[in-house]
């Protein structure tokens, strides 16, 4: 299994929300570029950067992604606001090795059945999820269905991976939801990312022996909670 940092952007900052709440902001570091290299530097191969103000119609941070696409040396997976192919298109271009497609991918099955089958293997659906129910439009709309549901139809999908972020830890150092995570790794076909609550080395090797690909890990290496440099040599692969 593989850690991967994250880079939430956010008024041109790097931040950590809890619960995925903006009004709950816990972390905020002005340059988001040193903070992508920072990761680099501590032997993390791979970044998840997000633009949080795109994903929910507040603006967005493109001037930031793209120079961290292309001033840092790692994979790193894109999302926030990815709404069309050719935002895809353009992201893929920039140098990202992965797209992450949210709200519309799980609202509108048949585009992203369309969308996939353009750009095979490149793109990552994200799951947010509040007590196994899917949340989209940055946390302010519940569908009806729930995430195992929604892993089942992806299974048929070429997609690169599917990310299920545990809303309801997230950013509390909390602990993950491991009974949630196995039975997503159980269901999907696709590599399984995890995100949400992670806050010790126990929970990733935990994740990992159920079968989780990667981690996306946020306020446990912003706080220090988890040394960044042992926590990249261990989980590097």
């Amino acid at each position: 299994m593989i850690v991967i940092p994250a880079v939430d952007l956010r008024e041109g900052a790097c931040v950590q929300l809890v619960g995925g709440s903006y009004a709950n902001e816990q972390v905020r570091l002005e340059n988001p570029l040193e903070v992508a290299r920072g990761w680099a530097r501590a032997g993390f191969t791979r970044l998840h950067v997000v633009d949080l103000d795109a994903a929910t119609g507040r603006g967005n941070n493109a001037a930031i992604v793209r120079d961290i696409l292309g001033e840092v040396p790692a994979n790193i997976q894109v999302g926030g606001g990815v709404r069309s192919g050719d935002t895809i298109e353009k992201l893929l271009d920039e140098g990202a090795t992965w797209v992450v497609l949210g709200t519309r991918a799980l609202e509108e099955p048949e585009w992203l059945a369309g969308t996939a089958s353009s750009f095979p293997g490149q793109l990552i659906v994200a799951a947010d999820v509040r007590e196994r129910q899917i949340v989209t439009r940055g946390w302010a709309r519940t569908l009806s269905r729930t995430v195992l549901d929604a892993i089942e139809q992806l299974n048929d999908i070429p997609l690169g991976g599917v990310l299920v972020t545990a809303v309801h830890r997230e950013g509390q150092l909390a602990g993950t939801d491991l009974f949630l995570m196995e039975d997503v790794a159980e269901l999907s076909v696709h590599p399984v990312i995890a995100s949400g609550g992670i806050s010790t080395v126990s929970d990733l090797r935990e994740l990992s022996d159920r079968g989780i690909a990667a981690a996306v890990v946020g306020m446990a290496l912003y706080t220090g909670a988890l040394d960044a440099r042992s926590v990249a040599k261990e989980f590097a692969a």
